[in-house]
């Protein structure tokens, strides 16, 4: 049976700690905790945060006493639970404020999706799930319930896709094993569509998700990878399927998407 701490990372391809005797697995525990908080959740007690991350309540407990003396979480002596503290909103925003490209795209971003009626969103890759960066929203009647923070899948997603189709196959093929083991069964259709992916984006320039992820959304996605060598990231543009038209989509949205990204790179890497 795998130990605890070998499962910490494991949803990550990239880490491997039994190979590096620079892991330092203390570190990732309490990240892992760190994590185990979800979106709009209120507080976790000891006992919540030992069940999400499969630690020991003894590990717990020093971890988050640690955590909320460094104040990345705050403790509640009235429910005995924690909370998320500001120190981790202030790493989320030094995150943020240190991508230029949020700062580039952003107007691009809602140009497009004032043109469009549609959400535009950027997002990067959070283990076997795509998180969002920046999100614009068109003045449409009806729009995705998604913004900054949200995370969605990376397999079936035009983001996500278009995410992994821009990746060199030495950084893909790990990252398709880990989302294989991750999919179980549905593996062997969502492969099938992140390959007609990985072949849209190199014939057409861009991804689609046509009720691949959620039968009601469609999307298209373009990936963005950054000259400077920094990590790749993925637009997307997309809505309601009762909304959205696929063959609007890819005809006349998906090219506004490309031409936007190319906009973003050349105002980034070309002055």
């Amino acid at each position: 049976m795998r130990r605890r701490d070998e499962a910490l990372v494991a949803d990550d391809p990239a880490v491997d700690e039994e190979k590096d005797p620079r892991f330092v697995t203390a570190l990732a525990r309490g990240l892992e905790l760190l994590r185990a908080f979800r979106r709009n959740e209120s507080a976790l007690g000891n006992q919540e945060l030992a069940e999400r991350t499969g630690l020991p309540k003894p590990t717990i407990s020093r971890l988050s006493y640690t955590l909320s003396k460094l104040g990345y979480l705050t403790y509640d002596p009235t429910t005995g639970k924690y909370r998320l503290g500001t120190s981790v909103l202030a790493l989320g925003y030094a995150c943020l404020s240190g991508m230029g490209v949020r700062q580039v795209a952003r107007p691009l971003m809602q140009e497009l999706a004032d043109q469009t009626g549609l959400a535009v969103a950027l997002g990067g890759r959070d283990r076997v799930s795509m998180i969002y960066l920046e999100c614009c929203k068109g003045a449409g009647p009806i729009t995705l319930s998604l913004d900054v923070g949200s995370h969605i899948k990376l397999s079936t997603t035009g983001m996500g896709r278009a995410y992994l189709a821009a990746l060199p196959e030495v950084e893909r093929a790990p990252l398709m094993a880990k989302l294989e083991e991750h999919e179980g069964d549905r593996w062997p259709a969502i492969q099938d569509g992140i390959l007609q992916a990985i072949e849209d984006y190199r014939t057409r320039g861009y991804c689609r998700s046509i009720g691949s992820w959620k039968s009601e959304v469609h999307a298209v996605g373009v990936p963005f990878v950054p000259r400077d060598g920094s990590q790749v990231l993925a637009f997307n543009c997309g809505g309601p399927a009762f909304l959205v038209d696929p063959k609007r989509l890819e005809e006349e949205y998906a090219p506004r998407l490309i031409a936007m990204v190319r906009r973003i790179d050349a105002t980034l890497f070309h002055g």
